[in-house]
């Protein structure tokens, strides 16, 4: 079948969606869904142009789920193939609330602010004065800083609302941090701390999919919901204690971008279930699985 004919058969698929007969009308949908995220612009314009609620309804409905499945597959990529992008991999689960987001706008935005920091780095400073820089730009100039009230309110996970605001939560700000400290060939690296995400400045590129970094291999932390404050080892073991945790190597080590994308759904899981949005919950729990081997 050509394009025209699907298009035309795709057509008259969204044609019949006033079905009301609820059987027959799930046969249409799941038609449509065969089309995939192919089907999505037809939907789009079949809504503009009906009035009936009904309808409308059932097409956001449609869409969403069809962007929903489309979303997973994506992240099972990119989590197999692609995890080392942690800028693609932070889009992808900014799309789970905006699928329609702006990817261009958000790369330029990054890329200006990276473009910053590189004009005033130079192959003498010291690691220390490498994060003073970022740090500088970052949080004087660009203004990022962290969202004081309502930490971990679901809007301030997202990428390109961080963008727009300039505040964001700890893991939103800490995978910004990474995505440029890594572009400009600068060791940071996410730390999996409970209760606060961190950055590790480890003392050379790992590129493992799975970062194992010996003790002696961190240089120094950072806190980038802190403006990027360096602090080390031992105010971690003190931050643990007041946790009543045990030290283990995973709260002073850097991890793996999957590791980070897992922290950041389930961050946003909890934020949720706060709000007590069952359906989100059910669909993040869903997209968590994008992770499983």
């Amino acid at each position: 079948m050509n394009k025209e004919q699907k298009d035309k058969e795709l057509g008259a698929l969204i044609s019949l969606l006033d079905e009301p007969d609820n059987r027959m009308f799930d046969q249409i949908k799941e038609k449509i869904f065969t089309y995939g995220i192919d089907a999505v612009p037809s939907l789009e314009n079949a809504w503009e142009n009906s009035f009936d609620n009904l309808i409308q309804q059932r097409i956001e409905n449609i869409i969403h789920e069809i962007q929903f499945d489309n979303l997973f597959v994506e992240l099972k990529k990119w989590s197999q193939n692609n995890y080392k992008d942690l800028l693609h991999g932070f889009i992808l689960l900014s799309q789970y609330q905006y699928p329609d987001l702006d990817k261009d706008k958000i790369t330029k935005q990054i890329s200006q602010i990276i473009q910053d920091i590189w004009l005033e780095l130079n192959n003498y400073l010291t690691a220390l004065e490498k994060i003073k820089v970022i740090n500088h730009i970052l949080f004087d100039i660009h203004k990022f800083t962290s969202h004081k009230s309502n930490i971990y309110t679901p809007e301030k996970f997202f990428i390109n609302n961080l963008l727009e605001s300039k505040k964001g939560n700890p893991i939103s700000l800490g995978m910004l941090y990474i995505i440029i400290a890594q572009s400009l060939k600068i060791p940071v690296y996410g730390v999996n701390l409970p209760k606060h995400f961190i950055l590790a400045y480890s003392d050379e590129i790992k590129n493992e999919k799975f970062i194992v970094v010996k003790k002696d291999e961190v240089l120094f932390y950072i806190n980038p919901y802190n403006k990027g404050a360096v602090f080390t080892r031992k105010e971690i073991e003190l931050f643990l204690k007041q946790l009543s945790l045990k030290p283990d190597k995973k709260y002073f080590n850097p991890c793996d971008n999957i590791t980070i994308a897992k922290r950041f759904i389930n961050e946003l899981l909890t934020s949720y279930e706060k709000l007590g949005h069952q359906d989100k919950i059910y669909e993040l729990k869903k997209l968590r699985k994008a992770f499983d081997k």
